[in-house]
């Protein structure tokens, strides 16, 4: 039998359902209201959060350096003014959580922030200290998700983040791993432990998911966040070496940086894919995939063969 948190968030879920069509529902600006984008509903809540996110690993790592910081913040204020809300980091890549919060602090924003970031330390008893470090280098009161990184002694850390969350001292918990590792006992603490999230890596050329952990994810009603949907660049690079197919354009897609995320967020178990970038005309490609229409299964596995032959 589910616990009393999972029923809730069912119920909860059941009672949101009526909204859910192919996710498409209005943004917060009013670009987004002319111009909808495509959104996922985190099952925890019902609560509706951009398809396409945003990751900080190495390209926000610029440290004090004045020209990059104020780089990033233009790469950061396009994301958001194109409809983006998922932010995500972690005290694991060096200096990425205060330049994001330099960043935030230079862009008034009207959208709502999703604030996302990660517990990274060894120190069990560290959990709510690195919390309170993260808060201030963002330069916010509260995140909306935190998460244990990579599984780093995630029992002590998952159980204080849990009472924080009870407490309101956080919106939402969860579980990270990347690079395809320790999937058998991620799947384990999703089964036997009242997670709002989980997040791994996916991608068109990285499938591994969906062999348990996205069925998983939906049987749970765990939101899923992909990392690495560029396989850390390797797999934009190598596509875009190619032209993009006319095929694909027909069907609505862009562009390659279109099709490889939409593949990623037309899967329904998925919540959101936060690619990286530190260029703002790469961060323009990436969010025209709030938009438009998602490729069926019939074109998703059209690209997949496509680009495995590429």
């Amino acid at each position: 039998m589910p616990n009393t948190h999972h029923r809730r968030r069912r119920q909860l879920l059941r009672a949101a359902a009526a909204g859910l069509i192919a996710g498409y529902l209005p943004g917060g600006s009013a670009r987004a209201v002319a111009d909808p984008i495509i959104k996922r509903r985190i099952p925890a809540s019902g609560e509706t959060v951009a398809a396409i996110g945003m990751g900080t690993w190495i390209t926000f790592n610029v440290g004090s350096d004045p020209r990059a910081r104020q780089q990033r913040t233009e790469v950061l204020r396009t994301f958001l003014d194109r409809g983006g809300q998922l932010v995500d980091s972690s005290p694991m890549y060096g200096s990425a959580e205060a330049v994001l919060g330099h960043a935030l602090a230079s862009i008034e924003r009207t959208d709502p922030l999703f604030a996302a970031s990660k517990v990274w330390t060894p120190d069990e008893d560290a959990t709510r200290e690195q919390v309170a470090r993260s808060e201030r280098l963002w330069g916010i009161d509260r995140f909306d998700l935190m998460q244990v990184h990579n599984l780093v002694a995630w029992e002590a850390h998952l159980e204080t983040l849990l009472a924080m969350r009870e407490a309101g001292e956080l919106r939402y918990v969860g579980i990270t791993t990347s690079h395809g590792r320790r999937h058998r006992e991620l799947e384990r603490i999703m089964r036997e432990r009242p997670i709002d999230f989980v997040q791994a890596s996916y991608s068109l050329a990285n499938r591994e998911a969906e062999q348990r952990l996205l069925p998983l994810a939906a049987e749970r009603d765990i939101a899923f966040i992909a990392n690495r949907p560029f396989q850390g660049g390797r797999l934009i690079d190598r596509v875009k070496r190619h032209p993009f197919p006319g095929w694909a354009r027909e069907a609505g897609l862009a562009n390659w940086a279109d099709a490889l995320l939409k593949f990623i967020i037309a899967h329904p178990a998925v919540t959101c894919a936060i690619p990286a970038t530190s260029r703002v005309d790469h961060m323009r490609e990436n969010m025209q995939a709030l938009r438009g229409p998602l490729p069926d299964e019939a074109l998703r596995e059209r690209l997949a063969r496509h680009v495995a032959r590429l």
